[in-house]
């Protein structure tokens, strides 16, 4: 039998054979499974993979009325900060949804962090204003909370990644601990802002980045948020697929957060009143598409099941199966898509 077209993680075209192919799909799928302590795909859905890695079309799609709905992180810094279009954020989000027909759309600041944005705040309400009486689809504020900002030179607290390269575990976990209440301040500070200037809801965008601090500085944030604003719809994306344990001993209601896989952290954003949450799967760019994909779709089904909240699964470059390059393939990310919704189950993308 003849070789199929496909991709690697790293976007780079590769041809395999049928049997390539089905070993891959369920290789990914029993790490995923091992990894996570999660089901692996079932017989038929390791089948349906199959066939949709080797359709010969360029482009795929799910059916006529399984279509769902798309979030976005900085989609309003893309057009005028990569160098495409010179435009302002305002006339972004026009653009984003009047051209691209996106379901929703997000402002932010090209300096993607609570803690910048925190200095401007009065800036970034009037243009979230502005935008807001132009546009009709939902507009979102998102940024990262960031927790490495908050440590020295430019933040309050003591670089913990330098403390545990020297043996100083106490004293980098205390670092962490003080920089999580800095953080919650920021984060509440500005979401309250934003929330009085009309935003439709608040992205805290790749949580986690730097560990499971991170992580609790945004859960405590958005517990005080939906207290003080139930109404406010929150989407909280992760940053990856497990959370990492730089301090190793930080828990929320009752959970050690360290090692979390999507399943788990599904359970703790609700807990926290999170609106929407962001799965995250990193793409192996070593490994080929089948092996990724056959991967992302038993964490992301794993975690739709648990949920009892929409889960928007992050398909950006190098997440959710997507190669890791700069303009990913359409050919992998259509598939992707297709997948993680036919599958997945996932409530959007």
């Amino acid at each position: 039998m003849g070789k199929f077209f496909s991709r690697m993680g790293d976007g780079a075209a590769v041809w395999l054979s049928e049997a390539d192919i089905r070993a891959d799909i369920e290789a990914g799928t029993l790490d995923a499974a091992d990894r996570a302590k999660v089901p692996p795909l079932t017989g038929d859905e390791q089948k349906y993979l199959f066939e949709l890695c080797t359709m010969p079309q360029q482009m795929v799609c799910v059916d006529r009325g399984k279509e769902i709905v798309t979030t976005g992180d900085s989609g309003a810094t893309k057009l005028p900060y990569d160098g495409s279009i010179p435009m302002d954020r305002s006339t972004a989000v026009l653009v984003h949804e009047r051209a691209f027909c996106v379901d929703t759309m997000e402002m932010g600041n090209i300096d993607y962090s609570y803690k910048q944005v925190k200095a401007i705040l009065h800036e970034e309400k009037s243009a979230l204003e502005t935008a807001q009486m132009h546009t009709v689809v939902p507009l979102l504020y998102g940024a990262m909370p960031n927790l490495g900002l908050y440590t020295k030179p430019d933040g309050p607290v003591d670089n913990w990644s330098e403390l545990l390269p020297a043996g100083k575990i106490a004293e980098a976990r205390a670092a962490q601990e003080e920089a999580v209440e800095h953080a919650v301040k920021d984060l509440v500070y500005c979401a309250d802002g934003l929330y009085e200037a009309g935003a439709d809801g608040i992205n805290f965008d790749t949580v986690g980045a730097s560990g499971d601090a991170d992580v609790l500085a945004t859960l405590n944030a958005v517990r005080i948020l939906k207290e003080k604003h139930p109404d406010l719809p929150i989407n909280l994306g992760m940053a990856g697929e497990f959370i990492l344990g730089m301090h190793g001993q930080l828990y929320f209601d009752g959970v050690r957060l360290a090692g979390l896989y999507p399943h788990k952290q599904v359970k703790i954003a609700e807990q926290a009143g999170a609106t929407i949450f962001g799965a995250v799967v990193n793409t192996n760019s070593s490994q080929s598409f089948p092996w990724n994909v056959a991967r992302v779709c038993t964490l992301v089904k794993a975690c739709t099941e648990a949920a009892h909240i929409p889960v928007h699964v992050n398909v950006g470059m190098g997440v959710g199966s997507v190669p890791l390059t700069l303009t990913p393939p359409v050919d992998a990310v259509s598939r992707a898509d297709k997948a993680i919704i036919e599958i997945g189950k996932a409530d959007g993308l």
